[in-house]
This record gives structure tokens, C-alpha cells and sequence, in this order.
């Protein structure tokens, strides 16, 4: 008979989940972390090498030096901001804009809680590795970019090149504090308004928490992305025969013909996706998906294109 890291989620019904007993849960901590972050730490170096540097585009108008483009006049304007030597090769007004230089904020959060640790054949990394690896290249990057990047409530903004070895840091003194202290949701946190957050996790949650986690974010003012990591295995459902699937909880359920739970399992994920995606989108969210066994630049890629959306 086999086994597979598969639950219920109650809320969302047939949801795939990580295969992970509780007293293997509580192993998770400190020393697991610290021993695999400094081979995390060069992939997320080389990852974010590989990318442009500025994740989320500061192009628009406002205080600055540098021209970005003319535009109309617009009535009601004062009429010092008109350009007159552009204006006098057309028959109407124009007026220079120059590009916004403030520096931007990018939070930065993954969901390390004990779903994520499931890793099946087919992928290289844990979903939790890879989610670690996409949120410190995400901070190299910008920190690159000239901007400012955090871990979202856990550590202050930080502009110093070494801002990997500091979130690293911080990470495992926040394993050492407790050993349930990974949520598989961001915890409240105070942002400014127009700071970017960046959402990294498999999102296996109710959708209505999901939604009440980027309601916190959106009333403050921001916007950003979440991408959705997940195992490979757990799209296509590779499984027959006799399965005990269990969820990290100890919960069980004992399938005689495992390839009969296939066509509801694929229902409810897609549900689950669209639920979560719709969520995003009302928050003012971008949303992605990102299988482990991709090359990690592909989720880069989403993350900034969702990052840089308006």
C-alpha cells in the first residue's frame, strides 16, 4: 500500500498537503534551517544574477532629475509647467515629466510551515527551499536595484548588499524561538502605503483567510504578487491502487482505488486556484503559480511582471 502526503482541507475540500507527522513537524527548527540555507543562499545569488535588477518598475511621474516623457496639457494646469520649445513644433500644449526616483519598499515573505517541506521525485527542491531561494533573490535583486527590502513582519528594511546573510539570519533566530512559529500565512504587519509585499507559499488555506490576509495588506495601501508553489505531483495526481493519503495534522484517509479520487481531486484544485486567484485580483494582487521543477528564474520572472503591474 502507498503513501502520499495528500489531505482534506476542510475548507477547501480534497487539497494536496505535505507528508509530515507531528513529532517529525517539531524537527523543522533552527539546526534544519542553518544547515540548508548556505547552498539556498547561492542559489538565490546566482537566480538573481540572472535577472534585471529592479523588481518593481519606479517609472512614473514625480520629483526627479532625469526626463521621462511629454504629455498633453492638461486645462486647469499651472502654465510654468508648460514646455514651450516642445509645444512650438506641434499646435498644441505640452508638458516634461521626469521619472518618480524615490526609493521603493519590497516585503518579502515564504511560507515555511510544514507543507511546504514535501518534495516528490519529480522536483529538485522542497517547496519550502525553493520559496526561500525565490524570496532572498527577490531581496538581492532589489537591494541591487537601489531599493529596500524586508521580511515581512519579522525584520526592519535593509539596503546592504549582504541583506541574504541578514534575512538568513533572522530566519533562524526566529526558528529558535519556537518551533511552530512558521505560519502558512504572512503575519499581521504594519506597511506604508504604495509598498510593494511579494507572497510566496503553496496557499494551501482556506480562501476565505487567504482573502482576509491581502485584505490587511490592501487596506493599508499596497499591492504586490503571490505566487503559488507547488509540486509537480501534486497537479497531476500520479496515483493508484491502494493509498493511505495523510496531512501533517495525522489526519487519514484510506483510498482502495486512489485513481477514482483523480477527477475530484483535479476539480477541487482548480477551484481552490481560481478561488485563491480571484481573491488576489479583488485585493489588487497579481497571482501566479510555480511548479518546483521549473528553473526558479521563471518564478522570478512572474514575481517581477506581477510586481510591476499597475
Amino acid at each position: 500500500m502507498g503513501e502520499a502526503g495528500f489531505g482534506l482541507a476542510p475548507s477547501s475540500g480534497f487539497q494536496p498537503r505535505q507528508s509530515v507527522r507531528p513529532d517529525a513537524a517539531k524537527q523543522h527548527a533552527a539546526v534544519d534551517l542553518a544547515r540548508r540555507l548556505p547552498g539556498l543562499i547561492l542559489s538565490a545569488r546566482h537566480a538573481a544574477a540572472s535577472i534585471a535588477a529592479g523588481l518593481h518598475g519606479r517609472r512614473r511621474a514625480g520629483m526627479g532629475e532625469n526626463f521621462w516623457q511629454f504629455r498633453p496639457f492638461i486645462s486647469g494646469e499651472a502654465a510654468q509647467n508648460v514646455d514651450w520649445r516642445r509645444s512650438g513644433r506641434d499646435d498644441r500644449l505640452y508638458v516634461r515629466e521626469r521619472e518618480w526616483e524615490a526609493a521603493q519598499v519590497l516585503w518579502l515573505w515564504a511560507d515555511l510551515s510544514p507543507s511546504m517541506n514535501f518534495r516528490s521525485q519529480l522536483a529538485q527542491d522542497t517547496k519550502a527551499d525553493r520559496a526561500l531561494v525565490l524570496a532572498l533573490a527577490l531581496a538581492d535583486a532589489c537591494v541591487r536595484g537601489g531599493e529596500r527590502a524586508g521580511w515581512l513582519g519579522l525584520t526592519p528594511l535593509f539596503s546592504s548588499a549582504n541583506v541574504i546573510e541578514r534575512l538568513a539570519l533572522a530566519l533562524v533566530a526566529q526558528a529558535r524561538r519556537a518551533h511552530d512559529v512558521f505560519a502558512d500565512l504572512p503575519p499581521p504587519a504594519r506597511v506604508r502605503p504604495r509598498e510593494k509585499v511579494a507572497l510566496i507559499g503553496d496557499f494551501l488555506v482556506d480562501p476565505h483567510e487567504f482573502d482576509a490576509n491581502l485584505a490587511r495588506l490592501s487596506a493599508q495601501g499596497v499591492s504586490g504578487c503571490a505566487l503559488m508553489v507547488f509540486d509537480p505531483v501534486e497537479e497531476t495526481f500520479p496515483f493508484a491502487g491502494q493509498t493511505e493519503f495523510f496531512d501533517d495534522a495525522g489526519a487519514k484517509l484510506r483510498a482502495g482505488r486512489a485513481e477514482d479520487f483523480a477527477v475530484i481531486y483535479g476539480e477541487k484544485l482548480q477551484s481552490h486556484r481560481a478561488a485563491l486567484a480571484d481573491a488576489a485580483r479583488t485585493r489588487g494582487f497579481a497571482f501566479a503559480l510555480h511548479a518546483t521543477d521549473r528553473p526558479a528564474t521563471e518564478a522570478l520572472l512572474r514575481l517581477r511582471a506581477g510586481l510591476e503591474a499597475r
